[in-house]
């Protein structure tokens, strides 16, 4: 099988052009090494932001309300005026809760320190990227968000809506020295999830490949769409068409700002496919001849395996 490395080479030789794409080339060649071999680190995402994304590049300035809708879904956002909403790596915070929730089956959260989000996701150590974490963790604690559903059951429309914080409570500690990995004494970071986020994130727990996330951290707007097609393709009954503009369409969906022309649209879409297939080469996800949807068949960003490895 040919290696990741080798086709974005052949393919992608822009990729190469800095340390820090050198450093994806080596993400994505592990990822496709631990799919081979069916022994992906799980982690969890919550329902509401694979369906409709964060926004993926910082907002104007007084721009505090994000909206998206994905058919019968819609999510608001409304970030804190001191904070802004949340945007770009900030929609790693919530991966990153969502999996310690998960794995310590619990509402209150600890962790030893930051340094262990930035080691999970591939972010450099290093003052400044603490400071982006914690302006990140500020955002998100200080956001609002509404997500809510509607359908129709014989005649009845039933509607579920929830409006909700990320965190009731959070106790993050920050050093100044990166070298220094831990609290000093028994003590840890603590959060202590909405009693919202944490039954969401409980009712419909999304496994993620964590080694993906890791080499997507610095393309959110790639990061979107590769857990999207990982959620829609695993609960895809046969090919289906999703409409790439308009009010349902996948334009509106994820986090990626609206695109005037859609031809620029659909070559960006293109690109990162390719770079997702190259993680992923099964991946089903292609767009329509029309160039007006993309179709996607049943398909599992998760190998199966014996024991999952978390």
């Amino acid at each position: 099988m040919e290696r990741a490395g080798a086709i974005l080479r052949r393919d992608h030789p822009g990729l190469l052009a800095s340390k820090q794409k050198l450093r994806r080339l080596e993400a994505v060649e592990c990822v496709r090494m631990k799919r081979d071999s069916a022994s992906q680190h799980l982690g969890f995402a919550s329902r509401p932001f694979i369906l409709c994304g964060l926004p993926v590049k910082k907002p104007a300035a007084g721009i505090l309300l994000h909206e998206r809708r994905n058919g019968q879904f819609l999510l608001q956002v409304t970030g804190h005026p001191s904070y802004g909403l949340p945007w770009g790596q900030d929609r790693l915070v919530p991966i990153f809760l969502a999996t310690l929730a998960i794995r310590q089956q619990n509402q209150t959260i600890f962790f030893p320190s930051a340094a262990e989000m930035l080691d999970n996701f591939g972010m450099q150590q290093g003052g400044s990227q603490y400071r982006r974490l914690i302006s990140g963790f500020e955002r998100i604690f200080g956001a609002t968000i509404f997500f809510g559903s509607d359908t129709q059951r014989e005649k009845a429309a039933v509607i579920h809506q929830a409006r909700f914080n990320f965190m009731k409570e959070a106790r993050i500690w920050y050093s100044r020295n990166p070298a220094q990995q831990g609290l000093p004494g028994d003590c840890q970071n603590l959060v202590v999830l909405s009693e919202e986020f944490y039954r969401e994130i409980q009712s419909h727990p999304i496994p993620a490949d964590l080694e993906a996330i890791k080499a997507l951290s610095s393309s959110p707007a790639v990061l979107d769409l590769f857990m999207w097609l990982s959620y829609r393709c695993f609960t895809a009954k046969g090919e289906e068409r999703v409409p790439l503009f308009g009010n349902l369409g996948l334009v509106n969906q994820l986090g990626s700002a609206e695109y005037v022309r859609p031809r620029k649209f659909r070559e960006r879409l293109e690109r990162r496919l390719d770079l997702i297939r190259t993680m992923w080469p099964e991946c089903p996800a292609r767009i329509a001849a029309d160039g007006q949807a993309i179709l996607i068949h049943r398909a599992q960003a998760i190998r199966p395996q014996e024991k999952i490895h978390v």
